[in-house]
Formats: C-alpha cells, structure tokens, sequence
C-alpha cells in the first residue's frame, strides 16, 4: 500500500501522484454553490424549504408550528432564504404565503453543469448518483 507524504510523492516508489484534472467551473459558481448550501445547512431552513417543497405554500404560522419557533426567529430565516431568491411569497391581505422560487436555484445548477462540461448532468457518488433534470 502507498502512502502519500508532504510533498505529494508515493513512499513507495518515489514518483508523484497524477494530477487533478481541472473542475472548469469558475470561482463565482463554486461560491454561489457554497452559499446555497450553507443556507440549507441550518437545520430550521431546510425543514422550512423542504415543507415549501412538499406542501407549495405556506403561512408563516404553519412554519413557526412546523419548526416550533417563534414568529420573529422563522422570520429571520424566511428573510434569509428570500433575500438569497430560494423562496418568494404572495400577500393574501394582511397574510403572507411563502413558496419556493425555483428559477434561481435552476438558474444555479444549470449554470454549474454547463460550466463544468457535465452534460449527463448528475453528480456520481460510488453507488448512486444525483440528477438534476427539468420538469
């Protein structure tokens, strides 16, 4: 078995690993990319987004009930999430109904697999792999 020290080259036999090929996306993609998920790393915005996904529409006080927060904390991160155009919302009166806003995100995914030359347009993980696919 080899093993890789400081410098990049094989104990074993001396000679240098192969390099990475370049991921052709550039730094503003990769950025955008980051930002979205860490958006979707708190663990209140990803219920709020996946309960948009499943249910299209909804009142913040659903959402506060969902997530057991308070109004002013689900808020924070329905503004959040709108301010980066993950979700929109319509006003029904004095109501607000927020949905998701599935044009940035396309936007985003569609922009990565054409910068990166990935015309299959799916992320391979060993066995199972992640598709991007418009409806």
């Amino acid at each position: 078995m080899s093993r890789h020290d400081a410098t990049g080259t094989t104990a074993r036999n001396g000679t240098p690993p192969p390099p990475a090929a370049p991921l052709g996306v550039p730094e503003t993609t990769i950025h955008k990319l980051t930002h979205f998920f860490a958006l979707l790393a708190d663990r209140h915005r990803l219920k709020i987004v996946l309960a948009l996904a499943r249910q299209g529409r909804l009142h913040v006080g659903a959402l506060c009930q969902l997530l057991g927060q308070s109004q002013p904390a689900v808020s924070h991160h329905l503004t959040l999430l709108r301010r980066d155009g993950l979700i929109d919302y319509d006003r029904a009166g004095k109501y607000s109904f927020y949905r998701l806003a599935s044009a940035p995100v396309r936007d985003l995914f569609e922009q990565f697999f054409r910068e990166s030359g990935n015309d299959s347009k799916q992320l391979q993980f060993g066995d199972f792999a992640l598709a991007f696919k418009r409806k």
